[in-house]
């Protein structure tokens, strides 16, 4: 282990804590001062977020609707902003504590994960949102219109969003648990039926109820399951090489 590592085992418990309290200080700071700069800009924000509808207004229902949906988007937005500062002090905080080996897994994957994130995001907001709300709103008729609050419109959104941001790390999490050896691609594509099934189940769970939400992240789903499982196999063949040639130092040692 490196000698940061082993200056964090000579650490306190109450070390620890201090240091972790302070990560944690950082992180909120950071996330609550951006917060704060995105409300003035809440209403331009608001105004982005309704582009997309296929509708012609949205409406508030109570006094207080808009400004909580105008908060709760400044928070949102500033999360997403704030995401790669917390990614990087959750790295120094948790950094001193992992072993070479670790290290080499773990850092290439925390930019990845944030451009998967963003795009999962992006690909629910401009793709998904305005073919679902198309799909949904077709089920209206002459004596029956749309009167969409702008809460829950957010709220329909926000979930979506952070759903397949959530997802779109699934590339990410076969190709860590190849490189580690707990799966293995040949046996993930034995068993492709089965991933198509919980893909299927995972778009019912994390989309809204409806037939063309749990459709349209199924599809993406599975293709980047087959995109991950083919990366995989070129990552285990990378790792089955080092292993190979550590074997054949040892011996000639």
């Amino acid at each position: 282990m490196s000698n940061s590592g082993e200056n964090l085992r000579e650490m306190g418990f109450l070390d620890h804590l201090l240091v972790l309290r302070s990560t944690i200080i950082w992180i909120l700071a950071v996330w609550l001062g951006t917060s704060i700069v995105l409300w003035f800009f809440s209403g331009h924000l608001l105004d982005f977020l309704l582009s997309t509808i296929p509708v012609e207004n949205l409406y508030f229902n109570a006094p207080i609707e808009a400004f909580m949906v105008r908060l709760k988007l400044s928070f949102i937005t500033g999360a997403l902003i704030a995401f790669p500062f917390a990614l990087f002090k959750t790295w120094a905080f948790i950094s001193p504590g992992l072993f070479s080996r670790e290290k080499r897994i773990i850092i290439p994957m925390i930019a990845p994960s944030a451009i998967l994130f963003y795009t999962g995001a992006l690909f629910a907001y401009w793709v998904m949102v305005p073919i679902v709300l198309g799909f949904l709103l077709r089920f209206g008729t002459e004596m029956l219109e749309p009167l969409i609050s702008v809460s829950k419109y957010f709220e329909f959104v926000a979930r979506l969003c952070f759903a397949f941001g959530v997802v779109f790390q699934l590339p990410l999490a076969i190709i860590f648990l190849t490189w580690i050896g707990v799966v293995s691609p040949r046996t993930l594509l034995r068993k492709w039926r089965y991933a198509i099934v919980i893909i299927f189940i995972t778009g019912a769970i994390l989309t809204p109820p409806d037939p063309a939400s749990q459709l349209m992240m199924a599809i993406p789903l599975v293709f980047l399951f087959m995109g991950s499982v083919l990366l995989s196999l070129i990552f285990e063949k990378r790792r089955k090489q080092r292993e190979e040639e550590g074997e054949e130092e040892e011996n000639a040692e």
